[in-house]
């Protein structure tokens, strides 16, 4: 009796090739551990900016999760509300004045994400 084919059978095997001295299945030495480097937030805030307000974020949240002005994945805040300018959809001005007025800050800049704790 024949077993059947599955998808993986089409490619070559291939072994895992171990290092001199790497015990089978250890992937990294205990030394190894302070080589890793943890990635941080490609644009961390500084510590002399303040917090936005809480108002702007919320109008911010909004504009966000308008679908009439398109997508946001993949593009900053201004760069949506450029695109629903030059699409002709009338985004608002005070989001444009609010995203030039604070350029630097991240928290602005990008889009919000929900991280499934709360609105």
């Amino acid at each position: 009796e024949q077993q059947p084919r599955r998808i993986t059978d089409s490619f070559p095997r291939r072994r895992r090739r171990r290092g001199p001295g790497r015990p089978p299945g250890r992937l990294r030495d205990k030394k190894d551990k302070d080589k890793v480097q943890v990635k941080v937030r490609d644009t961390p805030r500084t510590p002399s900016q303040p917090p936005p307000d809480p108002a702007l974020l919320e109008m911010l949240r909004r504009f966000d999760l308008s679908w009439e002005y398109g997508p946001c994945t993949g593009i900053t805040r201004l760069q949506r509300w450029e695109r629903a300018q030059e699409l002709g959809l009338s985004p608002p001005g005070p989001i444009r004045d609010a995203l030039l007025e604070h350029r630097d800050n991240p928290d602005v800049t990008y889009r919000w994400v929900w991280d499934g704790v709360g609105w």
